[in-house]
């Protein structure tokens, strides 16, 4: 499973690398690229509450069904000839990826060992940090010495991996109960999912405010050479990785909330650094490795806490959070791509409101909700 979350990873992430290519080729502005962002993350909100409409499936049907569209999403973008069709292609990529996540995270779950949920759906999600390690430098390397479609092609192969190793090698796992089109959308009428939701939506748009335009920002402020973002996109995936690892070890040890609050405590006090001190080069990549290890640090305890707190739901639970992740992307994006014409590093400043909003509501849910217990 977590070779779907390594293709997945790939087509999101790789855009913040490639976006002047993208930009150059289509004739188009900067911020309109990064539009592209925006798309992929509209698609995840929009396929996501889909899940429902199957949710009668075995849980291995439906992960193979998903990397079916991931596929042919991929594809469409990599052939994508204007800067419309390429938003279309970007929407259509983005449809099974909040869906995969969550279907993914529930069959992770069942499968692991008792009191070792969190770290299960951590090494789910391994692969969208591997690919932020691995992945989107090379992407990113293609996109310098080919084009920025091989990247796409990229994805597309790894696709046909990803079905061939789902389904030979993940184990078959029942359906959910059925608890009807009503008892789908029941958890909703708790706070808790809310408080959940929303503190995931802020403190990812805080972040994407940011890294969306994290290229620019080194070669023009912190003074490096093009050739140079691959190698330092190699650092942001490193600490992807030890954030996702962490936050789901630490996560089985205290508690999912309290683990996501911590991170985006952290990133209160990273942005603004950002901010002030981009210019110092080594501070400025130490910075950024921080913020996308908190990132990610965030994002296993946020899945497993949903999962919790949406019982007779958890499939719409969990591909709610995915969505929560993406409109948080796409509202960053958007909130950069308007600040970025005072200067390169506004975007990190104006990610701070976003993520101190997040933090207020994860210590509420923290406060009021959650106890010491395991879910899985």
């Amino acid at each position: 499973m977590a070779f779907g979350t390594l293709g997945l990873g790939i087509a999101e992430f790789v855009m913040m690398g490639i976006l002047p290519d993208v930009a150059s080729e289509l004739k188009i502005s900067l911020p309109q690229a990064g539009h592209f962002i925006s798309a992929y993350a509209l698609g995840v909100c929009v396929g996501a509450p889909a899940l429902i409409s199957v949710r009668k499936y075995s849980l291995k049907k439906i992960l193979l069904l998903l990397v079916s569209l991931i596929m042919a999403g991929n594809l469409c973008t990599a052939l994508a000839p204007n800067y419309l069709l390429m938003l279309a292609g970007r929407f259509l990529s983005g449809l099974p990826h909040g869906a995969y996540f969550g279907v993914a995270s529930i069959t992770a779950g069942k499968l692991a060992d008792k009191g070792k949920g969190s770290e299960a759906v951590a090494i789910m999600v391994a692969g969208m940090t591997i690919a932020n390690l691995f992945g989107v430098p090379l992407g990113t390397a293609l996109s310098t010495t080919l084009s920025w479609r091989a990247t796409f092609f990229l994805v597309c192969l790894w696709g046909i991996v990803t079905f061939s190793a789902i389904r030979y090698w993940v184990p078959p796992v029942a359906s959910l109960p059925d608890t009807g089109l009503r008892g789908q959308f029941r958890f909703l009428k708790s706070p808790a999912p809310w408080l959940i939701l929303a503190a995931t939506m802020l403190g990812n748009g805080g972040i994407f405010c940011w890294y969306s335009y994290i290229n620019p920002l080194l070669t023009h402020v912190s003074g490096f050479q093009p050739e140079s973002i691959t190698g330092f996109m190699v650092l942001a995936g490193l600490g992807m990785v030890v954030g996702n690892l962490a936050g789901g070890r630490l996560s089985d040890r205290y508690t999912p909330g309290k683990v996501a609050a911590w991170a985006q405590g952290i990133t209160c006090f990273a942005l603004p650094a950002i901010f002030f001190f981009a210019h110092i080069s080594w501070l400025s990549v130490l910075l950024m490795c921080l913020c996308t290890a908190c990132l990610f640090a965030i994002s296993s305890p946020q899945q497993v806490s949903i999962i919790r707190y949406s019982q007779g739901g958890e499939m719409l639970g969990a591909g709610g959070v995915q969505i929560a992740f993406n409109l948080g992307n796409a509202l960053g994006a958007y909130i950069g791509g308007i600040v970025l014409y005072h200067g390169y590093s506004y975007p990190a400043l104006f990610g701070l409101p976003l993520v101190l909003s997040g933090f207020i509501l994860q210590i509420i849910f923290c406060k009021k909700y959650e106890h010491k217990e395991y879910f899985f």
